[in-house]
């Protein structure tokens, strides 16, 4: 089993590989300035807006909202794993993974990949020449699938019977592994699935990396995927990515479908762009893997309860994601019909113009969060606000979110900027005097300018600014105001290491909650020169140290008032008052 690649290691890594030479390999690069730019890879565009900064060691395009580091690029463009990519940039800097992170998934999990491939032979042979063959092909014909579709998507047959895999590839131990074996007491086993139509299921690389059957018949359950193994996890790989990039790399938007014989009825009718989930409800991780190669999502759900359930849960898993120039839109079908039929009976171009149609997020958010209360009472509106406010925070602040909560305000008949601040958790509305914008391109939206906001951008910018943070300040930030833990753990690790890159910095929040966050105060424009950086960095510590004396202050009159201050505390607020 390998093990954890060590930060340290990765940091050295970014640290040695300049992601201009990574880029360049693949994407003709132009310098402009202190960058270079280039049309993005991820997404179709005439203008470029993928940038490249050699300073930092990052790319981010301001069009699709694509950011990383050099290992991010090589596993979207090369469609390589974490490790894969890791190792590729280690073989190009000369420098060897540490001992303790040597076996890799690659080599280690090399079987599994190679038993998954045999494996889809045989069940694609079996559909083509097995004497039970007859019910498959009649069940396919009857979706109306042509041999070249099911070709495409390797379609298969696993025929009855309890051990035809066994019997026909052998290697028990890792047919068991890849979740093909389901192992009994006495050292029997059998084949998880048994007449049942099969769907390979692949990674970025086209790899089969585990399988979904559909029963033929009337058994249960109805859809059955490979358990979790080494190299399958439902909570984040996708049925039919890599069939739908193979037919368009840069697709104008991805339609989300609940099964995966509606992702190959409508690949039959030209609809190459929808993907399933994988038995599961969809994560934010899926959703920011499919914002890498679209700008666009639309959700197409059944319209009965179960179906808008499952609706709203891919609703809260797309929150965090969502930013300038990516967008989500809803389309609940009518009761009865499912994508597959839909697009049988009104075609393509009607299917498209139902997609069309999709309501967007916002509407459907508000039209959801409104269904049950009372918008002409007080009662009312406050519950709105109380069960809106836990889904805005998982917002990135940008346009987007100013908007939702302007929205808000109007439907909760509320001041913007009271809303906002209960919404980052201030115990009192803003002054009315308005903080200072940063400036914006049409590409680039304002970011609201904090204390706590600059600091962190500013650190981002030159992290060695960490390096001359004392103790005191450093536990500054690890206080209540929105944002402040964050840059305690920015504070602690440039501290402890003060060589560390912008790019190294930002990988250690890859697949973090906080990931979306740093990469817009990464490429926001502060305003700030470069020889202004250090006094503008300890100008927002001092900020931060007087609204958290403020805070403290406040909290110490209360218990003065009270009369329960101890003598500790009256030290403090003696020591507070004089400042």
């Amino acid at each position: 089993m390998a093990g954890r690649i060590p930060d340290q290691f990765i940091d050295e890594l970014l640290a040695r590989v300049d992601i201009v030479d990574v880029v360049g390999e693949r994407v003709q690069l132009k310098r402009a300035g202190a960058n270079h730019h280039a049309l993005c890879p991820f997404h179709s565009e005439k203008t470029p807006s993928f940038t490249v900064s050699q300073s930092k060691q990052f790319y981010h395009c301001f069009g699709c909202g694509a950011h990383g580091t050099a290992i991010r690029f090589l596993m979207e463009y090369d469609r390589m794993d974490f490790r894969e990519a890791v190792a590729s940039l280690a073989q190009m800097a000369g420098m060897e993974l540490p001992e303790s992170a040597r076996e890799g998934p690659v080599e280690s999990h090399e079987p599994l990949y190679r038993v998954l491939e045999r494996a889809g032979e045989c069940y694609r042979r079996w559909l083509r020449r097995h004497p039970d063959r007859d019910r498959a092909v009649d069940y396919l014909r009857r979706r109306g699938l042509s041999g070249e579709i099911a070709a495409r998507y390797a379609l298969g047959f696993a025929p009855p019977g309890w051990d035809n895999l066994l019997r026909e590839l052998g290697e028990r131990d890792n047919l068991a592994r890849a979740g093909l074996l389901v192992e009994r007491e006495g050292g029997r086993g059998y084949d998880r699935f048994r007449d049942r139509i099969m769907f390979p299921i692949r990674d970025r690389r086209g790899r089969i990396i585990g399988f979904g059957g559909r029963v033929l018949g009337d058994g249960e359950p109805k859809y059955l995927n490979s358990p979790e193994t080494p190299v399958f996890h439902k909570g984040q790989g996708l049925y039919g990515l890599y069939e739908a990039l193979e037919a368009d790399r840069h697709p104008p938007d991805i339609v989300v479908v609940e099964g995966y014989m509606d992702v190959v009825a409508l690949a039959q009718f030209g609809i190459t762009r929808a993907v399933a989930t994988l038995g599961t409800s969809t994560g934010t991780r899926q959703v920011e893997r499919l914002f890498r190669v679209t700008g666009d999502l639309v959700f197409c759900f059944d319209g009965d309860e179960a179906g808008r359930q499952a609706a709203w849960r891919a609703l809260e898993s797309s929150l965090p994601a969502l930013r300038e120039g990516r967008q989500v839109r809803f389309l609940f079908l009518p009761e009865g019909e499912d994508p597959d039929s839909l697009v049988r009976r009104d075609g393509p171009e009607g299917f498209e113009r139902l997609l069309a149609d999709a309501a967007p997020l916002s509407d459907w958010l508000f039209e959801r969060l409104t269904a049950e209360v009372d918008l002409a009472s007080m009662d009312g509106r406050a519950r709105l606000v109380e069960r809106a406010i836990p889904l805005i925070r998982r917002l990135p602040p940008d346009v987007y979110r100013r908007m939702i909560v302007d929205r808000l305000a109007g439907l909760a008949r509320l001041e913007h900027d009271y809303l906002e601040a209960v919404i980052e958790g201030r115990e009192s509305a803003p002054s009315r005097t308005p903080s200072r914008p940063a400036r914006s391109t049409p590409e680039e939206p304002a970011v609201r300018r904090t204390p706590v906001r600059l600091a962190v951008a500013l650190l981002l910018q030159r992290p060695a600014l960490g390096a001359g943070v004392s103790e005191t300040d450093a536990a500054l930030a690890d206080s209540d105001l929105p944002g402040a833990p964050l840059l305690a753990q920015l504070l602690e690790i440039t501290r402890d290491e003060p060589h560390i890159t912008t790019g190294a910095l930002l990988e250690r929040f890859r697949d973090s909650e906080h990931e979306a966050a740093l990469w817009r105060l990464a490429t926001w424009d502060h305003l700030v020169p470069e020889d202004g950086l250090a006094q503008e960095f300890a100008d927002a510590l001092g900020r931060i140290r007087a609204l958290r004396n403020d805070k403290r202050l406040q909290y110490l009159n209360e218990r003065l008032q009270s009369g329960d201050l101890t003598r500790d505390e009256w030290n403090e607020w003696v020591a507070l008052k004089r400042g």
